[in-house]
């Protein structure tokens, strides 16, 4: 395993190394001491595995393709930014938007998310072990976002075709957002993600959400509000 401690290294020594990996058969990383720092392990199109001993700052595993990331702390705002494909995981809690405008891939929080989790989402899958902050799933384009704890205010307001799994209370939906039946499917789907992000839920549980499909079709009622 090759190691770098960031109590020496810089930033952009961690991130130049996981970015030119070459034949060498480089592919499990230990970063020790990251203290809180910013955008680490960003941009990696590797099949790499990366595990971060602490807690990160913001941006950290941004457009991620490929890699296996996990953060063994917190992390800050801006967690899997944008992520295409591959893994990441943090065994403590998120701060803000995180997976925003994800496209791929899984991201796994086992504690806490805040606010905006999932804003702008566009095919990746996100599991929180606990719960998500107001406005999560914002404008949600495609995806799944499972949550076991509770979620905040005005849940996948404006939603689009994301799916989501709430097992806790919602303290509210937001525009164009309400619930829908759970099916066999949506069970067994959802039984699926649970045992791929090592969580032990039972899909029962969960109540579905998703979008009632009125606010993004013109209605000709309703002209005068346009």
């Amino acid at each position: 395993m090759n190691q770098i401690d960031l109590a020496t290294a810089t930033t952009r020594d961690l991130n130049a190394q996981l970015h030119h990996l070459g034949g060498n058969g480089e592919r499990h990383w230990r970063v020790l001491h990251p203290n809180g720092k910013h955008a680490l392990a960003v941009g990696l199109d590797a099949l790499v595995e990366v595990t971060i001993e602490g807690h990160v700052g913001y941006y950290c595993a941004g457009m991620n393709q490929q890699a296996h990331i996990t953060i063994r702390g917190n992390a800050g705002p801006g967690l899997a930014e944008n992520i295409m494909s591959g893994t990441v995981r943090v065994t403590g809690n998120s701060s803000q938007y995180a997976a925003a405008s994800g496209h791929g891939g899984l991201v796994v929080i086992e504690g806490d998310a805040s606010a905006r989790c999932g804003i702008s989402m566009k095919g990746v899958d996100i599991v929180v072990g606990g719960s998500v902050g107001h406005m999560s799933a914002f404008m949600a384009q495609a995806g799944r976002l499972v949550v076991c704890g509770d979620a905040g205010q005005h849940l996948g307001d404006s939603i689009y075709e994301a799916v989501l799994y709430v097992r806790g209370c919602v303290a509210s939906l937001g525009s164009d957002c309400v619930e829908k039946p759970m099916t066999g499917e949506h069970l067994a789907t959802l039984g699926a993600l649970l045992t791929q992000a090592h969580l032990d839920a039972d899909p029962r549980d969960f109540r579905r959400y998703g979008s009632a499909r009125q606010l993004y079709h013109y209605q000709v009622d309703n002209a005068d509000a346009y």
